[in-house]
């Protein structure tokens, strides 16, 4: 049986990032991942937001690790040349109950330490924005966008050079613990088992049935996974756009939304879908609902110009109308095995706060 300092399972975004801290903190690192390439799941299925901190509870995990990994998310790509645009935002109300909760949204922000964002009339908002009809706005200066795919390689090529190992077509079907760390089963077309000192549960939808898999795991420590599925919906020809544009938030996500690639692309969604397990077609006949929800802030929008895009799934660790949802950083002053710690609920900021996430992991495993 070999044996390894640190093992990361799942190479998304967040496993990616997380490897990169330990190894980069001079441990040894072996990341696990079953799928042949990094970032297949979650990570490359969602908006690309660099998200500013404006929804999440004052005082939550989502909270702090957004606003923290905004900063150095931007520095990170700043300096290492990783493709990105500081666009802005704008929430936009369409009637006047939506108008009076726009001033909640902006005190919850500066709660969480979010404190640039601005009050817009209708008048100021259609001045950044001609094409867009509204009551009234609030404008977030500090989202942008990423190029995720750059972003991830960018992180892994960082943590290879720090020492870690990457080993894809390697599923982790189970463990159990010991006094020293957990040993893994680890499948494939080589099966091995793996003794390792530090285990990191990054493994975003599977998380949670990973914990189960792991003997001696208390089961009332290990949450329900329930998976929201978000249809993206691409625009035919150029947007009309050149920040992203908000509803008002709607329970179980942010609204159909329009968000922006690095290429000009506008593409709307994700809209919310409770499935029982993860798939990613996309239904062309969502697009209905979705002309409806977005000509209430673009009226213009023509027949016929939605074109069915991807899917992605959030990983929830709650029901539908479960209340709020928190990252869940599990370590053994919670569910008592030496050397795990699982992450639950990684949800959307997750892309945003990834190295922040990362650096708490770090902490936590030293």
């Amino acid at each position: 049986m070999e044996r390894v300092e640190c093992v990361v399972i799942g190479a998304g975004v967040v496993g990616i990032a997380v490897a990169r801290a330990l190894a980069q903190a001079g441990r040894e690192v072996l990341v696990l991942e079953a799928a042949e390439g990094i970032g297949t799941e979650t990570s490359s299925r969602n908006s690309e937001v660099i998200h500013a901190g404006i929804y999440y509870p004052r005082g939550s995990l989502m909270a702090q690790l957004c606003v923290q990994g905004k900063h150095m998310l931007y520095d990170f790509c700043r300096s290492r040349g990783v493709a990105h645009r500081n666009c802005g935002k704008l929430i936009v109300a369409t009637d006047a109950a939506e108008a009076e909760r726009l001033e909640a949204i902006r005190q919850g922000a500066a709660a969480n330490g979010v404190e640039d964002l601005r009050l817009l009339t209708a008048a100021e908002a259609r001045a950044m924005e001609p094409a867009l009809a509204c009551t009234a706005a609030l404008v977030s200066p500090s989202t942008g966008i990423v190029d995720s795919h750059a972003y991830m390689l960018t992180l892994q090529g960082e943590a290879e050079a720090a020492g870690a190992l990457f080993v894809f077509h390697s599923p982790v079907r189970g463990g159990h613990a010991a006094a020293d760390g957990i040993t893994l089963d680890v499948g494939g077309a080589e099966p091995m088992t793996l003794h390792a000192s530090r285990v990191i549960n990054a493994a975003g939808l599977h998380a949670p049935a990973l914990a189960r898999a792991i003997a001696g795991m208390p089961a009332g420590q290990v949450p329900t996974a329930y998976y929201a599925k978000g249809s993206y919906f691409t625009l035919a020809g150029r947007a009309p756009f050149s920040r992203l544009v908000y509803p008002v938030p709607v329970p179980g996500g942010l609204g159909v939304h329009l968000t922006i690639d690095l290429g000009g692309q506008a593409r709307f969604g994700p809209d919310v879908e409770w499935i029982d397990t993860p798939e990613y077609a996309v239904d062309p006949a969502r697009a209905n609902s979705f002309y409806a929800a977005i000509r209430r802030y673009w009226p213009a929008l023509p027949d016929g110009a939605l074109q069915p895009g991807y899917a992605g799934v959030r990983p929830k660790i709650v029901p539908p109308g479960g209340g709020r949802q928190d990252f869940v950083v599990q370590g053994p002053e919670v569910h008592g095995l030496p050397g795990l710690i699982n992450l639950f609920g990684i949800e959307s900021p997750g892309l945003t706060a990834a190295i922040a996430l990362a650096a708490l992991v770090r902490d936590r495993a030293a």
